[in-house]
């Protein structure tokens, strides 16, 4: 019975691991035109429709022979100047994973692309129940915005719930032939 006991929390651990691992979503900057100048996107609203958490990755995808990805500092951010940044990428295929909460600046480095609106402000939650706010703490002065359809990376963390899913029944299969293997 003692093995029992032992094999079990084990299985409990292990379930535990998994659900905290998968936890963390990915955005793809931009969605399906990724990272560019090109057909007006509107990283502002972007990053808007998104809900980051530490953990999150968020990747950069474009033509890197035109473009590029600074991590830079809020004053660098507001005046599109990438000449010191905190960081530089130009794979064309980025991914930046957040340690930390608050605001993270990017920008593109080439001349004339920030100013043109290729920048976006990726700011992560101190809780995730920061994300929304209960009606009687919210202000009746501010208007209440209404979220855009969710976009292709929503479906992430339902992804992750699925395979939490599957290794919480394997765990319980395996569970079930040792304790009746043991009977």
């Amino acid at each position: 019975m003692a093995l029992v006991v032992r094999v079990f929390l084990a299985v409990v651990l292990v379930v535990m691991a998994a659900l905290k691992v998968s936890h963390a979503a990915v955005h793809k900057v931009g969605d399906s035109a990724g990272w560019t100048t090109i057909g007006g996107v509107d990283y502002k609203k972007w990053a808007a429709s998104k809900t980051f958490h530490v953990g999150d990755v968020i990747k950069f995808e474009y033509n890197s022979q035109f473009h590029n990805v600074m991590h830079v500092t809020h004053p660098m951010y507001q005046s599109c100047n990438a000449s010191v940044p905190l960081d530089s990428y130009a794979t064309g295929n980025d991914t930046i994973t957040i340690t930390t909460k608050g605001h993270h600046f990017f920008i593109c480095g080439i001349p004339g692309h920030c100013q043109a609106g290729q920048k976006v402000d990726i700011n992560v939650l101190r809780h995730p129940s920061a994300a929304a706010p209960t009606p009687a703490l919210a202000s009746p002065a501010v208007p209440v915005a209404h979220a855009p359809a969710p976009g292709p990376n929503m479906a992430a963390p339902l992804k992750s719930v699925k395979g939490q899913f599957a290794v919480l029944g394997l765990a319980i299969a395996t569970l079930a032939v040792l304790v009746s293997g043991l009977a």
